[in-house]
């Protein structure tokens, strides 16, 4: 099947490729007919493997969309695995969310106070969801924020999400987050924790109140200077753990923090007090999904003790593993792949028919 895209969607008989929906970095998107129940879903073909770091992303993206069942993150129905004589083509089928919080905003739609709330309420229990699970989204933005007509909303592409290993002090890949919705201790530091989707969700929250970018720097040096010349230079800078960032840091005049009325024009007292919180640049300062959630702002709609937190078990040992390689990593793919099919009762991939043609890869080398 193939959508005006151009992109060939090899997705079997059983869904009907309806409507070429989008295309990013990690996999193109159509609308599409389950014939087997008759609703609309979504297909995400992934981009072919290349490298390890394409293996890890996908496991990674399949493994948590497995693993986590939220109302406010995207449910995996359905994984179709197209054989094509090298590893193969892999797509994820999901619910249907006709729009993303980037049209909504690119649109101009708009949002009353109570629309507003009720997003960033079930953004922040999905991340409660997820960092209860030592999970990071690391690319949450309004893109990856899929939403309803009626502003219902699931967060999506997990392949940068990752693990938080508190066993090991590692240094953590800058390369999270699109720029504009970077945390500063992304830039500053390199390691970071759960507080990184916290500050995403304060430049989602300003843009869905603006109605745009609310810190839109060309590259990373001036985006930090961006954030810095309007919440001000902090005292504490224990956070910067970089040593070349800490000296591009005392390089910059100490100034006053501005409130963000300088910048974000609402009415609502304490939408601005949450927004403030959220847009701590000391990451120890910022407020936490939980304390979000508490937070006057949500009180019509976050009951104390009501939402849910992960309750099971998780593995991503691969993450840290450097004797694993590209083979690896697909064999643990198709292993993901098949634990997904065998809960659903569906036929499994055939793992050895694999291990023999990379054996025979490898014998030719």
């Amino acid at each position: 099947m193939q959508p005006n895209s151009g992109t060939v969607f090899n997705i079997g008989e059983r869904y009907e490729a309806l409507k070429f929906l989008g295309a990013g970095a990690y996999g193109a998107v159509i609308k599409a007919r389950d014939k087997k129940t008759n609703q609309l879903v979504a297909i995400k073909r992934l981009h072919k493997i290349e490298d390890i770091i394409d293996a890890k992303r996908i496991l990674r993206e399949i493994r948590i969309l497995r693993l986590f069942k939220h109302e406010n993150i995207i449910n995996l129905q359905n994984i179709i695995f197209h054989e094509d004589g090298n590893f193969g083509e892999i797509y994820l089928v999901t619910n249907l969310m006709e729009i993303d919080l980037y049209t909504v905003i690119k649109n101009k739609q708009e949002l009353t106070d109570v629309h507003i709330q009720f997003i960033i309420y079930q953004i922040l229990r999905a991340l409660l969801y997820l960092h209860s699970a030592n999970i990071i989204h690391r690319d949450l933005k309004p893109s990856n924020i899929l939403a309803t007509e009626n502003v219902d909303v699931q967060l999506c592409d997990f392949g940068l999400s990752r693990a938080i290993d508190f066993s090991q002090d590692e240094n953590r890949t800058e390369y999270v987050v699109t720029r504009y919705y970077r945390a500063p201790e992304i830039m500053l530091a390199h390691e970071y924790s759960e507080a990184v989707d916290l500050w995403s969700v304060g430049c989602t929250m300003a843009e869905l109140i603006i109605g745009k970018v609310l810190f839109k720097g060309e590259n990373y040096i001036q985006q930090i200077k961006l954030i810095l010349d309007t919440l001000g230079k902090p005292q504490d800078l224990s956070f910067v753990t970089n040593t070349n960032a800490r000296k591009f840091l005392d390089t910059l005049p100490d100034k006053p923090s501005k409130p963000l009325t300088s910048i974000v024009k609402y009415d609502n007292e304490e939408a601005m007090d949450l927004l403030t919180k959220l847009l701590k640049v000391n990451p120890k300062e910022r407020i936490t999904a939980a304390e979000a959630l508490a937070h006057p702002y949500l009180k019509d709609f976050y009951t104390p003790g009501d939402e849910p937190v992960f309750q099971g078990e998780t593995d991503f040992k691969f993450e840290n593993d450097h004797k694993l390689n590209l083979e690896d990593i697909e064999l643990m793919i198709i292993d993901e792949i098949n634990i997904f099919k065998e809960m659903n009762k569906e036929p499994k991939i055939d793992k050895e028919k694999y291990i023999k043609l990379f054996k025979e890869k490898s014998n030719k080398k």
